[in-house]
This record gives structure tokens, C-alpha cells and sequence, in this order.
């Protein structure tokens, strides 16, 4: 039996109703667990952090993206599955964006692209949508423009800075996106832009009134030893791992490991 997946205008259809569960995804055995539980997968370009030990995420790739994208794929039968468009690959030009794009989602076979960027991509998201290419939106706290913001910084905390990334939401909404992601900003100013727009907003270091929340899975499962404020961990995976190659590395050394029933016998002849 084939399994229903979860389309963009679902998840487009489902502002002001049952929250969106989102949790980021770079490989097929994490997508086979996450994937009947939550209704967007996003292959982040934070992969370069939490895959590849990246400071940031700048020097991800195209080509790093498409094989990641294709292995979440490959586990992920349900939930929508969404691939960032990494820095570089969308920002020259429309046409540029588009390439790239489309060799995303026919190479890994991924239902949307994710961009940064609001008023400044507005261009891009509606010639993207309009050719086929189903964008969700990313303002706020952008991390691609982590050099221009001066490191990773909450957005909105002043209401001077209000009307430019309400704007952003905007313009988003306007250029076809079907979802906007809202990072690092000010919970009000989150609130008031998801009452404001028709589109979902998926929040993360955002505000609970949001149409959906998204984390980095290995921040929510303490596979992170410095995660940001607005994680909750779930589970504290990093001090069960650790401990358990302790554990190993003592029976190793102790000759415990392997015992009787992790070896195999001769045949026993008739």
C-alpha cells in the first residue's frame, strides 16, 4: 500500500489549524524515525554544522544539500520534505535560483526548496513559484547573513525594527511562498506576524502562537552541548552515546567484548 505524503498546499492549508511539526533531517535511518510523527522534514544547510563541524553554514554546497537530500528522501515515506537552497546557489538572480532549484528537487525527488530572505528574494520566491518550484520563506534571524548581522542575533527586540521584518513576512507571503519560517525574533513581534499573514509561520526561537515549530533534531535529542535558549531537550542522547562507548572501550580492553554469543562457531558436519 502507498503511503499518502504530505503535499505543500496541505501544509499551506493548514494556517490557524493543528500545528505544524517540523524537525530538521540529514539522513535516511533519522528520517525513517521521525517520519509518522511529524508533517515537514527539513534537510537544513545547518547540516554543515551538525554533519560536517562547520562554524557556520556558508560553506555548504549545492552538491551537499542534493546528497542529503536524497538520503532523507530515501527514508521519509510521509512528511513533506523541504531542502535548503544553500548560500551562493540562489541569490545571483531569479534564472540562477531556478536552475538550481529545479536540479534540487529532480535529483533528490524533494517536495519544496527553502530560502532566506524577505523584501530582497521576493523577486526570486515568485519566479520560483511560478515555474513549479514550491518555496517556504525564512526571515528573521537569517543565519546565511551571519558575516552582514555580526553573528547569530535576535531579531525584532526593538519596535524600530518592526515594520522591515513585518515587511519581510510580507513580501514572502505576496511572492507565493506556501510557509515562512520566523527565527530568533521577539515572541510578540512573531505573534503579531502570524495574526497577520495567511500563510503558516513556522517558528523556532520564535513564539508559541505560531502555525508551527521547528528544531534541529540533534538539538532537541542533547546532541548538543551549547544549544540555543529556545531548545528544549527531549532526551539527553549525548551522555547516553558517551557513555556507552565507555562502556565498549572497557570491555574491549578487558577482553568482555566479544563474548561467546558475538562469535560464530564452526558448521557442526552431519
Amino acid at each position: 500500500m502507498t503511503t499518502h505524503r504530505i503535499t505543500a498546499p496541505e501544509i499551506r492549508s493548514r494556517k490557524g489549524a493543528t500545528p505544524i511539526v517540523c524537525l530538521t533531517c540529514y539522513h535516511a535511518h533519522t528520517a525513517q524515525l521521525l517520519d509518522k510523527h511529524v508533517d515537514l522534514m527539513l534537510v537544513g544547510d545547518t547540516l554543515g554544522m551538525v554533519i560536517h563541524g562547520m562554524e557556520t553554514t556558508l560553506g555548504v554546497t549545492l552538491e551537499m544539500m542534493i546528497m542529503h537530500g536524497k538520503a532523507v528522501m530515501r527514508g521519509a515515506n510521509h512528511a513533506l520534505v523541504v531542502v535548503d537552497m544553500p548560500f551562493g546557489s540562489y541569490e545571483e538572480s531569479p534564472e540562477i535560483a531556478f536552475r538550481n532549484a529545479s536540479q534540487v528537487m529532480q535529483e533528490t525527488g524533494c517536495g519544496a526548496v527553502k530560502l532566506e530572505g524577505g523584501q530582497r528574494m521576493a523577486e526570486t520566491i515568485r519566479y520560483l513559484t511560478l515555474r513549479g518550484v514550491p518555496v517556504v520563506g525564512h526571515v528573521g534571524m537569517t543565519p546565511q547573513m551571519v558575516q552582514v548581522l555580526g553573528g547569530f542575533k535576535t531579531q525584532g527586540r526593538e519596535h524600530s525594527d518592526w515594520d522591515a521584518i513585518i515587511a519581510d513576512a510580507k513580501a514572502v507571503e505576496d511572492s507565493g511562498a506556501f510557509a515562512v519560517v520566523l527565527e530568533a525574533m521577539a515572541e510578540p513581534l512573531a505573534a503579531k506576524i502570524t495574526g497577520e499573514i495567511t500563510i503558516p509561520t513556522i517558528g523556532i526561537g520564535a513564539s508559541p502562537h505560531c502555525d508551527g515549530q521547528i528544531l534541529v533534531t540533534e538539538d532537541m535529542l542533547g546532541l548538543n552541548p551549547a544549544p540555543p535558549r529556545f531548545v528544549r531537550e527531549y532526551a539527553h542522547l549525548g551522555v547516553e552515546i558517551e557513555a556507552a562507548v565507555e562502556a565498549y572501550a572497557a570491555d574491549v580492553r578487558n577482553r568482555r567484548f566479544p563474548s561467546k554469543e558475538n562469535v560464530y562457531s564452526m558448521k557442526k558436519r552431519a
